[in-house]
């Protein structure tokens, strides 16, 4: 082997961390009180253990097995002894229903899957069987079945087949290669079918070290994993990273408990999507329309001396008392309080895997959260991060040391280096379309200011042009609505039409505690919005649909992107109908 792979990470990480904790995995019925503790040192005997154990199994080099589970610590060591054995990772979604998950798996041609536990193992085994049973090796990472291994046995044979042979995992590990396959991503799937992506394992180290730079996390630091590991986001932000700071990782035991679990762990790092910042301003606004007037103004009042004392420390300047003193209040009767429902210890929190929320963002930085934004993809890596002391509101931020970018001719984002995927698996022809040249064409439309911040305004096949020649971008427009606790999704529509509308769903909840209808609602957001846009860009009519999107009607991906084209389809007549007669602000 010449140079590093992700096993020389994680290597390299127990020698510097030792026994010091790598990751804590709730104990099951204990309700997050009790945790099953790794050391960085049993991490790396773990991926040894497996990968000799399914090299015993005949699984080798550049061989596929896919991992279903939700994201915890045995995903983790499994993922990790795939991946060190010279093995392509592919984990897949939970979310997806099992006949499309097993229609990935023959895709993907794994020979071997991990899976979570017996329940999941059941109904993924019975929807692969038929006209063209998959002849698979399956490994369960909790609890036992009929004829099935565990996790812990094939670690037993892993040790058995190193007893035999003290140099098998050295073979192992001198036969891989950087330029192998890494990791199998899913694409999101937002805009068409979801692709396999490959990773090598340059990517992934390249990419681990040019991180520290730009986020100066320790092994004192700690965080919480609930994303699923299939993301990007978490696979190698919450997964791999943390090789490179000794940064101990909790797992979340599931969504509903997340919330204690974040008070009880009080993370000093934390990852979430827009939807999670999203849900917890939702909570606090509702809150706060219940209080008095007075508590009210004063919160109001707050957020806007909040900002102001932000904006003073990023430019290198004193925030003068007129603002301090009375924030200073505002932050220990109300700001302080909601911190603590995040643990109150959060140092570093960053939005990813969707645009945020320019309005969402300034809420948190004048609550006295440093919460910044991100960028990353599939085929990209992870290439963007706002600088800590001084990020700027709706930017991405800036280039990871090392990371190539320009805009092409029509204002789309292409990025080069060592971060780039190689390719999507068995599909030379998509490979093709995604490259010019070195370049990487990511499909995001972006500007960048003068003093290297990027900013993304929309996604290149979402772009509505109106009958009229004028563009749209309706990812910022639709954005604004995150600062609307009862407005749960919204659609725009406009593409050669004469102009906009949006298709919205509600979060029934917000609707209930604000005591108004939803129509009257929406009436108002949609008002507001209107005066922050140019007059070509104005909504002139909506419509309420009854229920918000799902996955399992295929109008979400498993990472919460809305999938335009099956709403469109679907609510087609809803849109004809507003297009029918005459023009009118909404």
């Amino acid at each position: 082997m010449s140079g590093r792979t992700v096993f020389t990470a994680l290597e390299e990480a127990a020698a510097r961390f030792g026994d010091k904790p790598a990751m804590h995995q709730p104990v099951a019925g204990t309700n997050g009180e009790k945790f099953t503790t790794i050391t960085w040192n049993q991490y790396a005997q773990a991926a040894k253990e497996i990968a000799c154990g399914l090299r015993s199994m005949g699984i080798g080099r550049g061989d596929v097995v896919a991992l279903q589970s939700e994201t915890r610590a045995e995903f983790y060591l499994a993922d990790m002894g795939v991946i060190s054995n010279g093995s392509i990772a592919a984990a897949m979604y939970t979310s997806y229903p099992q006949g499309e998950a097993v229609k990935k798996l023959r895709n993907c041609g794994a020979k071997l899957v991990f899976v979570e536990n017996p329940k999941m193992l059941a109904s993924l085994a019975a929807s692969a069987v038929g006209e063209e049973a998959l002849k698979i090796e399956w490994v369960l990472m909790t609890g036992t079945a009929e004829n099935v291994l565990t996790l812990d046995e094939l670690r037993e044979k892993g040790r058995a087949a190193m007893e035999a042979d003290a140099q098998l995992f050295a073979k192992i590990y001198l036969e891989t290669q950087p330029e192998d396959t890494a990791i199998i991503y899913l694409t999101s799937g937002s805009t068409g079918e979801p692709k396999m992506g490959m990773v090598s394992h340059r990517s992934i180290v390249h990419n681990l070290k040019i991180a520290p730079p730009c986020l100066p996390l320790t092994p004192e630091d700690k965080t919480i994993a609930f994303l699923p590991s299939a993301h990007i986001t978490q696979r190698l932000v919450m997964q791999m990273l943390p090789l490179e700071f000794g940064m101990s990782v909790y797992f979340s035991e599931s969504l509903t408990r997340l919330p204690k679990e974040i008070q009880a762990i009080r993370p000093t790092f934390l990852v979430a999507p827009p939807r999670l910042w999203e849900r917890i301003y939702q909570s606090i606004v509702a809150e706060i329309k219940k209080k008095p007037p007075f508590i009210q103004k004063l919160f109001h009042g707050g957020l806007g001396l909040g900002m102001k004392a932000r904006e003073a420390v990023w430019a290198g300047k004193s925030v003068p008392p007129w603002v301090s003193v009375p924030l200073g209040i505002v932050d220990k009767l109300i700001f302080s309080k909601v911190r603590a429902r995040l643990g109150g210890e959060l140092r570093i929190a960053v939005s990813g895997s969707a645009p945020l929320g320019k309005e969402l963002a300034s809420f948190y930085q004048a609550i006295g959260i440093n919460l910044i934004e991100g960028f990353g993809l599939t085929e990209g890596g992870v290439t963007h991060l706002n600088p800590l002391d001084r990020p700027k509101v709706g930017s991405i931020g800036k280039l990871f040391p090392g990371v190539e970018a320009k805009l092409m001719e029509d204002g789309e984002l292409a990025l080069a280096g060592g971060t780039v995927f190689t390719g999507y698996f068995q599909d030379p022809e998509a490979t093709a379309k995604v490259f010019s040249d070195k370049w990487l064409l990511t499909g995001d439309i972006a500007s960048v200011d003068d003093e290297g911040y990027w900013y993304i305004t929309g996604r290149k096949k979402e772009i509505l042009v109106a009958s009229n020649g004028k563009k749209i971008y309706p990812a910022r427009i639709e954005g604004l609505f995150k600062s609307e606790p009862a407005v749960s999704q919204v659609v725009l529509v406009g593409d050669k039409r004469p102009y906009v509308t949006a298709l919205i769903t509600m979060n029934g909840a917000a609707v209930e505690q604000a005591g108004k209808p939803a129509e009257s609602i929406v009436r108002e957001a949609v008002k507001e919005i209107n005066r922050k846009v140019e007059a070509h860009e104005q909504i002139r009519k909506f419509k309420i649909l009854p229920r918000e999107f799902t996955i399992d009607e295929g109008e979400i991906t498993p990472t919460m992107k809305v999938r335009k084209g099956v709403i469109l389809a679907k609510y087609e007549a809803e849109v004809a109908e507003m297009y029918a007669g005459k023009e009118e602000f909404a």
